[in-house]
């Protein structure tokens, strides 16, 4: 299958109705049958401001967080069409890709 591979990066202390926006970020994945999305904790990062988010050892707060998820092009209008609705704010990256599950016979 052609899809494409997004990759949503945010702080662990950023929310979006009342609960982390990397887990309602998640949740909105799932609850739109996104087949599967991955969160992927960082020790150390920047962003645009050129302001180090680490993880440290009694504040995780600052943590960067990556959520990463393979779409196909309908499930990904699907999720930026909520988060458009939603007026969520967040960094992303789309990336074009090929994806299937090896071992599976051929329908």
């Amino acid at each position: 299958m052609k899809g494409y591979q997004l990759e949503f990066f945010v702080e662990q202390n950023k929310r979006h109705r009342h609960q982390a926006l990397w887990e309602w970020l998640l949740e909105a994945a799932r609850s739109h049958e996104i087949r599967g999305a991955t969160v992927f904790m960082g020790a150390m990062g920047y962003g645009q401001h050129r302001r180090l988010h680490a993880a440290h050892f009694f504040e995780l707060a600052d943590q960067p967080v990556e959520v990463t998820m393979v779409v196909t092009e309908e499930e990904a209008e699907r999720l930026f069409t909520l988060l458009h609705a939603e007026k969520v704010r967040l960094f992303f990256v789309k990336l074009p890709v090929e994806f299937g599950i090896l071992g599976e016979k051929n329908a």
